[in-house]
């Protein structure tokens, strides 16, 4: 039933991501020109809770918990599992006070209206997997820029998607760089859990009716062990989040 009825409101929940993309785009540049980097951050942060509003139009539902008392002010190294392209706008917005920016593939910096402008310009990393000195160049640079605004990061450890929701293993190197650049980053683990839901069809139908979560876990302090026990210990919070809510 809930294929059927994506047949019949992803139309309309697509329409409405796309529509938001389009107009927010032009918005970014003007933002930017005129406004500089507060003024791109803020229409961003709106853009992104209009995406989160799209997924409703399907009737999926987003909850975001975070009972986390996380410091304003200092680097952050959000990392989280991996579920969809959705997995994004609900973590922009709902923490959008601690100025964290994501490390994304550089072939979403271009061709995508609104995502790709923000991309080149909102201070991230975009990264070349086919070129790894040149990625660990460009997050050593982001890493320098964490440490001299206290800007935060996004990063999925995992590396892909998971098509089933089963959390893979995480990998140490990205982090390990950007703590190399900002040592004082804390690191806090973020468990995303049936955001693949949503598009386990594909991109259409969008499935319907989908309640997602998304809950900051208890930070990690980087002086606390080797960057692979703290990934580790993240991974392991994460995944017992995940099966815990999947269960």
């Amino acid at each position: 039933m809930r294929k059927f009825l994506g047949y019949i409101l992803s139309p309309i929940a697509i329409s409405v991501f796309f529509l938001f993309l389009l107009i927010f785009h032009p918005l970014q540049w003007i933002c930017l020109k005129l406004g500089g980097y507060a003024a791109h951050k803020r229409c961003v942060d709106i853009l992104n809770f209009f995406l989160v509003t799209s997924v409703y139009f399907a009737g999926n539902t987003v909850h975001f918990k975070n009972e986390q008392n996380l410091p304003v002010g200092r680097p952050i190294i959000f990392m989280a599992n991996h579920q969809s392209l959705f997995d994004i706008p609900p973590m922009i917005f709902f923490l959008w006070k601690y100025h964290a920016k994501f490390v994304s593939k550089v072939e979403l910096a271009k061709g995508i209206p609104s995502i790709s402008f923000n991309l080149r310009h909102g201070g991230g990393a975009n990264i070349d997997r086919k070129d790894p000195r040149g990625s660990i160049m460009e997050l050593s640079k982001f890493g320098t820029r964490m440490k001299d605004n206290n800007w935060g990061a996004m990063i999925f450890p995992e590396g892909t998607r998971s098509k089933d929701g089963h959390v893979k293993t995480f990998q140490s190197a990205g982090i390990a760089t950007l703590l190399k650049k900002c040592p004082n980053a804390l690191l806090v683990p973020v468990a995303i859990t049936d955001s693949w839901k949503l598009i386990q069809y594909g991109m259409y139908p969008l499935n319907t009716f989908t309640p997602m979560t998304w809950e900051v876990l208890e930070p990690i302090e980087p002086s606390t062990g080797t960057v692979d026990e703290l990934v580790k210990l993240a991974e392991d919070r994460i995944r017992a989040k995940v099966e815990k809510l999947q269960a």
